[in-house]
């Protein structure tokens, strides 16, 4: 017998009818401190009381029109995205992955625009994550994710995280993109040096290849900028959005300039649902409060603050834990046991974390989790790290 439900996850045994915040709340009434967010995505917490306002006042009024007409949500969310980023223009999408097939498409119809349909070749480093459709499993590459689902779309090859030699070695002016995380978050929260995103860029400069930058998970005040490349000071050609930009309703979004955006006239791309007044109502409420200077400096400071407790409570268990690693509220503890045995013990402490590849469990609360939670959190892990040991 197979379940009604496809059984394609590997489900904990828990399910939650309501939340508060960064606690999300069985149906029993016990409460979980949530350091997962449904895997960065919950950036306000659960039923933050402006986001389902922005929601209910919007769905008092017109749910869905589709792109046939002109939707006046979706106009004002790529206005702000436009005037505080790079981007001259914006596609608004459902999910990530959506917005990793349009940023595909988007590179090599630039370049056939550009008469070189040829230059297709997409470079990528391994442990990426890009989604799970076709195309963007062939971008990361990973038997993992691509075993038994062949012929893969070609046109990419996969170097190693951080080897800036690999890429110099790979990179030619017949490499169409390269294209990457700024920080890698399923990888197991491996930053890229920003001296070494700065060289990716320039290397990219050097032979005129774009530079696509998924900032899906790491994007929205994460790392405590609005987008993680910020730090390093660069601009990419386009940029891939989701998760956060909800708040916990279904949205995506492609920026690009409109130098690389210029071959994509009336039907090149489109969706039905992309960009529907529900969706993009919600997520100009984010990007309002989010976008605010004074809202990612507390993200900076929450980040620091829980850092120093997390190096702390890796003092505390070195038969557990091996470091921390991240940036902002983008942090991960590299464990010394199986991720899996850690997310465990942090149930029994009714916590919630979420494992990555590379031994690492992911940190990835709500950004405007309070001092007192943060405090809290690291006692929980305290005792699940306890557990573990004994």
């Amino acid at each position: 017998m197979i379940d009604a439900v496809l059984p394609t996850y590997n489900r904990a045994p828990l399910s939650f009818e309501r939340g508060e915040g960064a606690w999300a709340i069985a149906a029993d009434g016990t409460r979980y401190l949530d350091l997962g967010a449904g895997i960065a995505v919950n950036a306000l917490g659960h039923a933050n009381p402006e986001l389902v306002a922005a929601l209910t006042e919007q769905a008092g009024r017109i749910w869905h029109v589709s792109n046939l007409y002109q939707i006046p949500q979706q106009q004002r969310l790529a206005e702000l995205l436009v005037d505080r980023t790079f981007a001259d223009t914006v596609f608004v999408t459902n999910s990530g992955t959506e917005a990793a097939e349009l940023a595909i498409k988007m590179v090599r119809k630039y370049w056939s625009e550009k008469g070189q349909p040829d230059r297709i070749e997409i470079l990528t480093f391994e442990g990426a994550f890009h989604g799970r459709s076709t195309g963007a499993i062939a971008a990361a590459g990973s038997e993992k994710m691509t075993k038994g689902y062949g012929p893969l779309m070609p046109g990419f090859r996969t170097l190693p995280w951080g080897d800036l030699e690999a890429l110099e070695a790979a990179i030619s002016d017949q490499t169409a993109a390269v294209m990457m995380e700024p920080v890698q978050g399923e990888g197991g929260i491996r930053p890229m040096a920003d001296a070494d995103l700065r060289k990716v860029r320039a290397l990219c400069d050097k032979v005129g290849a774009l530079l696509v930058l998924d900032e899906v998970q790491c994007g929205m005040g994460r790392t405590g900028r609005l987008f993680a490349h910020e730090w390093a000071g660069v601009t990419p050609d386009i940029m891939m959005v989701a998760k956060g930009i909800g708040g916990g309703f279904p949205l995506g979004a492609v920026l690009a300039t409109a130098e690389v955006a210029s071959g994509m006239g009336v039907g090149s791309h489109g969706s039905t649902y992309g960009g529907n007044p529900l969706a993009c109502a919600v997520g100009t409420r984010v990007m309002e409060i989010v976008a605010d200077e004074a809202f990612l400096a507390e993200v900076n400071r929450k980040g620091a603050l829980f850092r120093q407790k997390l190096e702390g409570l890796v003092a505390a268990h070195p038969e557990v834990f091996e470091g921390v690693r991240g940036i902002g509220l983008m942090l991960g503890l590299r464990c010394k046991v199986a991720p899996t045995e850690l997310v465990s013990a942090a149930y029994d402490e009714h916590l919630l974390t979420v494992p990555a590849a590379d031994n690492v469990v992911r940190l990835l609360p709500p950004l405007n989790i309070s001092d007192e939670e943060i405090g809290d959190a690291v006692a929980r892990l305290d005792r699940a790290a306890a557990a573990l040991e004994s």
